[in-house]
């Protein structure tokens, strides 16, 4: 997505079309495809009562897989996609800091989360783990405090404990075309 002129519409379909056409895929041997991840994220936010802009970041926080110049495979071969970063680039176009800021920070979430809480590493998926290892691995100290003055870190662990969460098969979810009329209220073109 370049930007320039484009409609709330041409974006959202644009993300749902990504969905369609490559949200089937396995991710890292996960009970669950892609877009069955990122809409359990997104389900995961409902219930939890979070804000909208925290709702639209859950089921866009992987984008990243889709659209970066490293397959979704990357990280199976040990190579870092940084498709946090590369996903918030993609949608900052369209949308506002409240929504691409917690998805760039989501893997520092998933770091800073297993570095200050004892229990974190024990509640992650093997392919998070190991994923993990590949993204740097558990925070030091001076990597928490700076996450910490983020003004959107509390959001962003709140995204990442949905990601966390948003790995169980056999759900019944809402599939992210219902979100569609959220998506195009958030769109800040």
């Amino acid at each position: 997505m370049k930007q320039g002129n484009h409609s709330a519409d041409s974006i959202i379909n644009f993300i749902l079309e990504i969905f369609a056409q490559r949200g089937a895929q396995e991710y890292m041997g996960e009970t669950v495809p892609m877009s069955q991840h990122m809409e359990q994220s997104a389900a995961c936010a409902v219930a939890d009562g979070a804000p909208d802009s925290l709702v639209v970041s859950a089921p866009l926080h992987d984008i990243g897989h889709f659209v970066g110049k490293h397959p979704i495979e990357a990280l199976e071969n040990g190579i870092d996609n940084n498709h946090q970063t590369v996903g918030a680039r993609y949608l900052e176009a369209c949308f506002p800091a409240s929504i691409c800021e917690p998805i760039r920070l989501h893997v520092s979430a998933k770091r800073y989360l297993c570095a200050t809480n004892n229990g974190d590493l024990g509640r992650l998926s093997d392919a998070s783990v190991s994923s993990l290892n590949i993204q740097g691995g558990p925070m030091n100290r001076a990597e928490v405090v700076a996450f910490e003055t983020n003004p959107y870190h509390q959001d962003a662990v709140r995204l990442r404990l949905y990601d966390d969460d948003g790995k169980a098969a056999g759900l019944t979810i809402k599939p992210v075309t219902e979100y569609h009329r959220l998506l195009e209220s958030c769109v800040s073109i």
